[in-house]
């Protein structure tokens, strides 16, 4: 039996100031326990770990971009960090590559303990200029379904959201459901809400398959949604924000984490 499998769903925006904005996409993920990369690809027919396939991962559009294996950059990045989870499982929540493309967003990463409890999750972050930040966050109640967890914006993304900001995150951990859940918010309130849902599939050639039919080039489209919708909202009239710097470190620990806001995300 394999653990990694595919959830289908669907991702929503929804942007409140300075102007209202607001798009839901159909889209699929596939959570992969990357220690089963090489049973995958040996297994399935429609699926290659680092090689061209209708669906294929490849282990450097993650982590440090080498061709190291991914797991072991996962679990030296937490050791670096202070966290020692072992040799706990790690899976990795993302876009596959389709017929050789991708663009994620947002990665997460799920780092367990030995145990098999939630130790630590890591968010990877891509914005449109090629460049990459990770936000990592120990879990402090790995017993609850819906992990809450919230940071300071370390990482330039959108160029109409400007650096004075916060994330709130609402998780809920990976099973027949998965849900994503990002609050934006300055100092005035919320500014976006980021969602993805989905409900678990099996990992397997026939449903690879049947995902391929019913989302023909969704890597692709991911990439022109995030450019069609620019274009929306640029057409609102909302001002560019300068990009900085990215942080000197590629990763930011997030130790403290401030109380979560009331609202509902």
């Amino acid at each position: 039996m394999i653990s990694s499998c595919l959830y289908a769903g669907q991702v929503m925006h929804h942007r409140f100031k300075p102007a209202r904005h607001r798009f839901i996409y159909q889209v699929f993920s596939m959570l992969l326990d990357l220690e089963e990369l090489d049973t995958l690809n040996k297994r399935l027919k429609l699926f290659s770990l680092n090689r061209f396939n209708l669906f294929s991962f490849h282990e450097r559009d993650h982590g440090d971009g080498s061709s190291r294996p991914l797991v072991n950059q996962v679990r030296d990045a937490l050791r670096s960090q202070g966290m020692n989870l072992g040799q706990g499982k790690v899976k990795l929540l993302c876009y596959p590559r389709l017929l050789g493309y991708v663009f994620n967003p947002l990665s997460v990463f799920y780092c367990y303990d030995e145990q098999g409890q939630l130790g630590a999750i890591l968010y990877e972050v891509s914005n449109t200029f090629n460049q990459k930040h990770r936000y990592l966050i120990p879990v402090n109640q790995p017993d609850d379904s819906i992990i809450r967890q919230s940071c300071p914006k370390a990482f330039y993304v959108s160029p109409f959201i400007g650096m004075e900001a916060r994330y709130h995150f609402r998780m809920q951990q990976p099973g027949k459901q998965v849900a994503v859940c990002i609050r934006e918010t300055d100092k005035e309130g919320a500014l976006l809400h980021a969602s993805f849902t989905g409900k678990q599939r099996p990992l397997s050639d026939s449903s690879l398959l049947e995902t391929f039919a019913r989302y023909p080039l969704m890597t692709l489209k991911v990439i022109a949604g995030i450019h069609w919708e620019a274009l929306h909202i640029w057409r609102k009239k909302i001002p560019l924000q300068p990009r900085p710097a990215p942080p000197a470190s590629s990763i930011t620990l997030v130790t403290n984490q401030r109380e979560e806001s009331h609202e509902t995300i």
